[in-house]
């Protein structure tokens, strides 16, 4: 499934060596750490899961 996703690289990534992270939106959220291990396992959350950690880490929450 991952190869017909559309990866979103994290706006903390870098070319330099930073933390790559990338999302990928479909009917769950797909998250991998693509510095480390592009074609390693993701993490699958649901929307509402990921609006809740999206809210949670948002400045001032």
């Amino acid at each position: 499934m991952s190869d017909q996703l559309t990866w979103l690289k994290s706006s903390y990534s870098n070319s330099e060596g930073g933390a790559c992270v990338e999302v990928a939106l479909a009917r769950t959220i797909h998250v991998r750490d693509s510095k480390t291990s592009p074609a390693g396992p993701e993490l699958h959350v649901s929307a509402p899961a990921w609006s809740a950690f999206i809210d949670a880490v948002q400045p001032g929450a």
